[in-house]
């Protein structure tokens, strides 16, 4: 957040046995994304006019009163890019400063929008879980650069009263861990009994040919985990693409290429919705508060998407939104289809981060809007949970520091609809087998001998 200048812990004495079934949060550590609302506390969004206009909160938002309920400890509010829309480090960012990512030489991107959250469990041992969102990537992208446990739930796993929306039809309240376990734990305790685990794990990974582009440094971790995990599992592998399964199933009804029949969904839902729902009632507020004064300040990256969004009208995103919901069901029916025993006869997996630079002291081109369909566009458009696992690390020659230094390799895996609990059960189990382990903070997400 904007006011904090330093983070008073409270020691961990206080809350030794302490925990019970009624509270199995207490005393763990939590830091906030500066969209969610915090009683006493204001709530910047990464923008100095919003902080400045509205008073400090009355009210927790519901995900932080349930955190609280349970026994979890608020330390502080961690920064978010301007209203949650994806921005880069760092000419981006303009009213705040980009958090650091703490891997590597120190100088990568920590990406977004979930920056604080996602470069805080990075860095800090004493804090042990960060809250975030996920509209379209902003809880995996950061998990996935700072090697950490992240997971966007199925959407509708908590209630958002009280947090900055960005698209109703696609925002999620997910969060950090460092080890599967705590990850595990957190998980059910916040979301609480909206899923169930089940008695087994589905048997078939989909691994998509074309979504795996990974680095030559990276491609032997992930080989090398898909094998265990297949050995695990004792699953069959599909290497599929997404293409060939729509071309086969919805070409013929839409004529349209899923690139292209998704090509600029995401990026009006977000843009018309935010604008309409939370953007217009703050610029109306601050005018009335600041007469003859003209807009609030906006970064150029929502700058730009609520223009493109808003320039196509109410109809283009009642469009986008029949879209959506085509999609999602497209997706249930043919890829993550349910299934009794493993809530999902599928799981899904992708490269989320391959030990690849992206320098903060980069010049880079004005912003554009996010159009396009990719791999990471699954689970938001359909509200599918997906998990992002920290892999490994990979070697890279730094140009900020002029010596070898090692950036995350992690995986995302995508289940059905409600398979949340599923997924946390699955990691526990790798990590059991070894297969899987906790991440450090720090430089490195793992002793350099490992």
């Amino acid at each position: 957040g904007f006011e904090t200048l330093a983070i008073p812990v409270p020691s961990r004495v206080y809350y030794i046995n302490q925990t019970t079934p009624e509270r199995p949060l207490t005393g763990v550590r939590i830091g906030v994304k500066d969209i969610y609302d915090v009683a006493g506390i204001k709530t910047g969004c990464g923008n100095r006019a919003f902080w400045e206009l509205y008073p400090p909160r009355s009210n927790n938002s519901n995900p932080v009163q349930r955190l609280i309920d349970q026994g979890a400890i608020i330390v502080g509010k961690t920064k978010t890019s301007q209203f949650a829309n994806g921005e880069t480090a760092t000419a981006d960012w303009v009213d705040q400063i980009s958090p650091f990512n703490p891997r590597g030489d120190g100088y990568q991107d920590p990406s977004s929008s979930s920056s604080g959250s996602g470069a805080g469990m990075g860095a800090y041992s004493w804090l042990d879980h960060a809250i975030g969102s996920d509209t379209g990537g902003s809880i995996r992208n950061p998990a996935g650069v700072q090697g950490l446990y992240g997971i966007r739930p199925t959407l509708g796993a908590i209630d958002l009263t009280g947090v900055m929306p960005l698209a109703h039809s696609m925002d999620t309240a997910g969060f950090f861990a460092r080890d599967a376990y705590s990850f595990s734990a957190f998980g059910k305790a916040w979301y609480g009994d909206r899923f169930s685990s089940f008695p087994s794990f589905p048997t078939n990974l989909l691994v998509p040919a074309d979504y795996w582009p990974s680095t030559a440094v990276a491609q032997p971790i992930f080989a090398s985990f898909i094998s265990k995990l297949q050995d695990f599992l004792g699953a069959t592998i599909s290497n599929t693409t997404l293409d060939q399964v729509w071309n086969a199933t919805a070409l013929p009804e839409l004529n349209q290429t899923l690139s292209l029949y998704m090509n600029t969904t995401y990026p009006i839902i977000i843009g018309y919705d935010q604008f309409m729902n939370w953007t217009t009632p703050f610029y109306d507020a601050y005018q009335a508060a600041n007469p003859g004064q003209g807009l609030p300040f906006a970064d150029p990256v929502p700058i730009s998407r609520w223009g493109f969004a808003v320039s196509q009208g109410g109809a283009a995103y009642d469009n986008e939104l029949a879209k959506q919901a085509f999609f999602t069901n497209w997706t249930i029916n043919n890829l993550v289809v349910p299934d009794p025993n493993t809530c999902t006869k599928s799981l899904l997996l992708y490269p989320q981060s391959a030990a690849r630079t992206t320098y903060r002291n980069a010049y880079r081109s004005a912003p554009g809007i996010p159009s396009g369909f990719s791999s990471g566009r699954i689970s938001n458009l359909a509200g599918l949970p997906e998990i992002v696992v920290p892999l490994g690390q990979a070697p890279y020659n730094s140009t900020i520091s002029g010596v070898q230094d090692f950036l995350p390799v992690t995986i995302s895996i995508v289940a059905g609809k409600n398979c949340d609990y599923m997924l946390f059960d699955l990691t526990e189990k790798l990590q059991d087998a070894g297969i899987i382990t906790s991440v450090l903070t720090g430089r490195y997400s793992y002793p350099l001998s490992a």
